[in-house]
């Protein structure tokens, strides 16, 4: 799952300021669990006060707008109310700014200085130069029912001969082909290295995203299935490509896809699910919340306080039909919730509680939400009929190993499933310290080798039966 860290980011708004004008750029540190992650505001005088955007460069995030900005009395205030961000700073008579960044429960100190850090380029040494030993082809194909011209790139083994073949789907969230995420491309080092060793790769953007036609922001996780079933039929109908010996290979909810594609169509030779889900939707994103809290030291109470709201709101999300009540009903809610527990408002700034809720209605009216919250991955792997390999990391915190490979388990029919839990890994499949969202630009590895051997391995297998 990869729809996190600031989303739905809707307004820029500001308030009156008085003194010295603090426009400009101003830089800083988090350290969060023994990693560094930069954060860099650019605020700028407005005819009423200030307004600011967000960059956090080692997130690969830019230009992420602030819905509120003020400096007065020497004192910055900044926020985000979607995403329950707030930073507050003194500005200094050496010219810092000291104050502290808050989001949600998490309080940590920032101290911020003029001007820009010029981030160097990370070094990703897994990424392959061109030119490559195969063959590399810019292809596009449509989903006929939904009218959405998808685009992407096929590489091919070098040589003549029809050959195993496989594409990939990616997680949740609008990805490119390479499944692009905090300086990382897992994508292209997986289609590289299985195209190496003699297996054709199809990866393509995502509906709505880089080269491909489409709204994102309307599709649900059925939607993209269908996209990525106008890629089975394209890749099968060319003259490279063994069509009995086509898979899948789908990461995070990309799995969910993957089962759900195979489940209805008996022309799928085999399905990998790279941190696929096997638990109902409103059930992982509770034990999502649950992980990330406890890894990034949040305490008990908060965890059990937060999950608890959430659940209320997951259920009123699916036992409720009508968009109407369902405003009402989560409005209400929420208010109380945030009058009984001071510490959820918004960057502990109470100025943004009307706009945090109303971006909190904005999400969970999304049709992507609506949708995964009701979804059981488990109803669709019972009808699989090909061999599945599911791995998963063991330090995977956004889709937790132990209960979504046992869910797995359960679900796909004996002899047909291969399950390993892989050491050290997170969820995109980097050797890891902690898990944490924070620490996958700071690691150098795209993809373990040893979880790049396991895939190849296996579906060279398949590919020989």
């Amino acid at each position: 799952m990869k729809r996190f860290i600031i989303l739905l980011i809707t307004t820029v708004a500001s308030l009156n300021s008085w003194g010295q004008d603090i426009s400009g750029a101003w830089n800083g540190i988090l350290k969060i669990q023994g990693v560094q992650l930069r954060l860099v505001f650019h605020i700028q005088k407005t005819a009423t006060g200030y307004s600011a955007t967000m960059d956090s460069p080692d997130q690969g995030a830019k230009d992420i707008p602030m819905t509120s900005a003020s400096f007065e009395n020497n004192v910055l205030k900044l926020s985000v109310a979607s995403a329950g961000i707030g930073y507050e700073g003194v500005l200094n008579a050496d010219g810092n700014i000291t104050g502290t960044f808050k989001q949600m429960q998490l309080s940590l100190p920032l101290d911020l200085t003029k001007g820009t850090v010029e981030a160097e380029k990370p070094r990703r040494p897994q990424e392959p130069s061109k030119p490559y030993p195969y063959r590399e082809e810019e292809v596009s194909f449509k989903n006929e029912d939904d009218g959405v011209t998808l685009a992407g790139t096929l590489t091919l083994p070098a040589g003549e001969g029809t050959f195993p073949a496989v594409i990939l789907i990616s997680g949740s969230g609008a990805q490119n082909r390479d499944e692009e995420i905090m300086g990382h491309k897992p994508f292209l080092v997986l289609s590289d290295y299985l195209t190496r060793h003699g297996i054709a790769v199809l990866r393509f953007d995502d509906r709505g995203t880089a080269a491909s036609t489409g709204n994102f922001r309307t599709a649900t996780s059925y939607d993209f299935s269908k996209d990525a079933a106008a890629g089975v039929k394209y890749l099968q109908g060319r003259k490279e490509i063994d069509r009995k010996r086509t898979g899948l290979i789908g990461h995070s909810e990309g799995g969910i896809i993957a089962s759900m594609l195979a489940a209805r169509s008996d022309g799928i030779a085999f399905i990998v699910l790279l941190a696929g889900p096997g638990i109902p939707g409103d059930s992982l994103l509770l034990l999502q919340q649950d992980a990330i809290g406890r890894a990034s030291g949040t305490n008990e109470k908060e965890i059990q306080t937060a999950c608890e709201i959430n659940r209320k709101l997951y259920d009123m999300i699916i036992r409720t039909a009508d968009t109407v009540q369902l405003y009402r009903e989560a409005e209400a809610y929420l208010k109380q919730a945030i009058a009984q527990h001071s510490h959820l408002k918004p960057g502990n700034m109470s100025e943004n509680e009307d706009l945090f809720i109303r971006t909190v209605m904005q999400q969970i009216s999304s049709p992507w939400l609506r949708y995964f919250l009701r979804y059981n991955p488990a109803e669709a792997l019972e009808k699989v009929k090909c061999p599945v390999l599911a791995l998963n990391g063991e330090k995977d915190l956004q889709v937790p190993p132990g209960v979504n490979l046992e869910a797995i388990r359960k679900a796909v029919k004996k002899g047909k499933l291969t399950a390993r839990e892989l050491p050290g890994l997170n969820h995109i499949f980097q050797e890891c310290t902690t898990g944490l969202l924070t620490e996958y630009s700071t690691i150098e590895q795209t993809f373990s080798p040893a979880a790049l051997d396991i895939i190849l391995n296996w579906i060279k297998n398949q590919a020989s039966k």
